[in-house]
Order: C-alpha cells, then sequence, then structure tokens
C-alpha cells in the first residue's frame, strides 16, 4: 500500500459512517411517513432506505478490511473485500425489489387511495436536500481517495434522490388528480430501478474479482507517460487490475542489451518515478529484459505495447 493509500483510509472510512448516519435518519423519517400514508411508493422508498443502511454498514465493514495492510497470507492486500461486500448488497437489493415488486401489483387491483400527501411529500423533499448534502460530501471524498466503494455508495445515493422524486409524482397523481393507480405503478418502477442498480453493482463487483483491465484510455495513458523515457526500448506483457481502492499495474521493460544492471535500475526507478507522478494510488511492478529477450512463445504476452508512442518521447 503507498503512503497516499494510507492517508486515504480516515477519510474513506468517514465518507462510510457519514453514510450510515444517513440512512439512519432517513429510515426513521420514511417509516412513519409509509404508515401514515399507506403509499406503496413511499414503502418503495422505505424499504431501499432500510437497504441503504445494511449496504452501508456492509460498506463501511467492507472498507475497513479493505484499508487493511497486506500480511503473510494475502501479499496483495484486503482490496477485494470491497467487492464481496458490493455482491452481499446485490443480494439484499435483488430480494427487496422482488418484494416491492409483488406488493405493487398487487395493490393495482385494490386501489386503495392514499392519505396525507402532504407529510410524504414532506418527508420526500427533506429526504432529498439531506441525500444532496451526502452526495456532495462523498465526492469531495472520492475526489481526495479515489474509492471505489465510496464511488458505487455515491451513485446508490443518486438513485435515492431518483426514488424520492418519484414518490412525490404518485403522491400528487393519487391524491390530487386521481389516478389511484398512479401510486403501486411507481411502486414497480421503483422495483425496476432497484433490479437495474443490482445487476450494474453486480457487475462491477464481478469485474474486479476476475482481475478485468483497466478501462484502454487509463492504460494508453498509462504506456504513453512510461513510454517518454528515451532509455526504455519497449513494454510488454502489460497487465493492470483494480482491488477495491487500489490499482496494480505490472509489466516488463526492454532495455539495451549492454546495459549494466545498476544502470538499467537507475532507468527502471526513473521509469517509475515519472509514473508514480500521474498515478500516485497504482502499485506499479516493473520486471528488466535486455531488448530482444523472448520469455514466452505467447504472442499476447510478448506484444510490444509501445512503438506508437515513441515518436512522443520528450
Amino acid at each position: 500500500m503507498t503512503e497516499d493509500q494510507r492517508r486515504a483510509i480516515p477519510y474513506v472510512v468517514r465518507a462510510a459512517l457519514a453514510s450510515v448516519a444517513m440512512a439512519c435518519f432517513l429510515l426513521a423519517l420514511k417509516s412513519f411517513a409509509a404508515w401514515q400514508t399507506g403509499s406503496v411508493a413511499m414503502l418503495g422508498s422505505l424499504a431501499d432506505t432500510g437497504l441503504d443502511l445494511l449496504a452501508s454498514l456492509v460498506t463501511l465493514y467492507g472498507v475497513r478490511l479493505a484499508a487493511t495492510p497486506a500480511d503473510h497470507d494475502h501479499r496483495f492486500g484486503h482490496g477485494k473485500a470491497e467487492a464481496l461486500a458490493a455482491l452481499f448488497q446485490v443480494m439484499l437489493i435483488t430480494a427487496s425489489a422482488a418484494g416491492i415488486a409483488w406488493r405493487a401489483i398487487t395493490a393495482l387491483g385494490t386501489a386503495n387511495p392514499t392519505q396525507d400527501a402532504e407529510l410524504g411529500i414532506g418527508v420526500s423533499v427533506a429526504a432529498i436536500l439531506a441525500t444532496m448534502m451526502l452526495l456532495i460530501y462523498q465526492r469531495r471524498i472520492i475526489r481526495r481517495t479515489g474509492s471505489v466503494a465510496i464511488m458505487a455508495d455515491n451513485v446508490h445515493y443518486q438513485s435515492d434522490v431518483l426514488l424520492n422524486g418519484s414518490v412525490i409524482v404518485a403522491l400528487v397523481l393519487d391524491q390530487y388528480l386521481g389516478l389511484h393507480g398512479a401510486d403501486p405503478l411507481f411502486g414497480i418502477v421503483i422495483a425496476a430501478w432497484l433490479a437495474f442498480g443490482a445487476f450494474r453493482a453486480s457487475s462491477n463487483a464481478i469485474d474486479q474479482l476476475m482481475d478485468k483491465e483497466w478501462p484502454e484510455e487509463e492504460r494508453a495513458r498509462f504506456i504513453e507517460l512510461a513510454a517518454t523515457h528515451p532509455e526504455l526500448r519497449g513494454m510488454h506483457d502489460f497487465r493492470t487490475r483494480r482491488s477495491g481502492a487500489h490499482d496494480f499495474a505490472q509489466f516488463h521493460m526492454y532495455v539495451a542489451p549492454e546495459m549494466t544492471i545498476a544502470e538499467a535500475h537507475v532507468v527502471m526507478d526513473a521509469v517509475e518515478a515519472e509514473i508514480r507522478k500521474a498515478f500516485p494510488k497504482v502499485e506499479v511492478l516493473i520486471h528488466l529484459d535486455p531488448e530482444g529477450q523472448i520469455d514466452t512463445d505467447n504472442p499476447l504476452i510478448e506484444a510490444d505495447v509501445t512503438p506508437h508512442w515513441f515518436g512522443k518521447r520528450i
């Protein structure tokens, strides 16, 4: 773990704690509103907030575990704890979406009107304002730390703003315009949104667990930066992965065959130092090879990724 990553840990933990506190506040507020109004849309929003609380607790645990330094049994650290926590959240969200959809479909046949629209709307407005404050704070932490867990939590709370907005629309349509079927229909929409969010979260978590490569734009920027060193003759076997808030990059670097080990090591240190200026949170592993060295007959591994950057050297 780099020094920048160690300094980022307290900020990430504080952001996770803020998320837990906000979920507790909204859960109490929406419980009262759902009981008073009888709105399926409000009930869906309440269920989502309950899952937010559980998800925030799991995120807090995952962030703290992911921040645990590498040990004898986990030499690459514990970053994947964030992805495992995300998969647990996905199961909860999927179950909630199914329950809300069933409740909404049942309510379609009864068309019972909701009550106390003013209370439900007031609670939803308060929830939107409180959630936006949390989103602003989380964005600051994300810019400072780049935490994947807080980033996912931020996306989830963005959906909460939309969900609370849909509750307001459902109550207005139901009580002020007399469209009594609107409330359960919005409940179904909320359930569908939760299911879609679960799919996105599971996709991101699985990508981390399967060590998916960085996006092509990020890989290209990394290669361009490394290839600017005049003594670098090429790069191959370039591999990247992401584990929680930790990024890893490794590659073989070609240098002139006549270089001594000490000279080659100086070049390697210079390349790594330049990379760290732009990628301070990445753990870099470089293997030195004399130019022309072939380690394996695997064409994918041996492909030199730098030739088209050589003209851009400074």
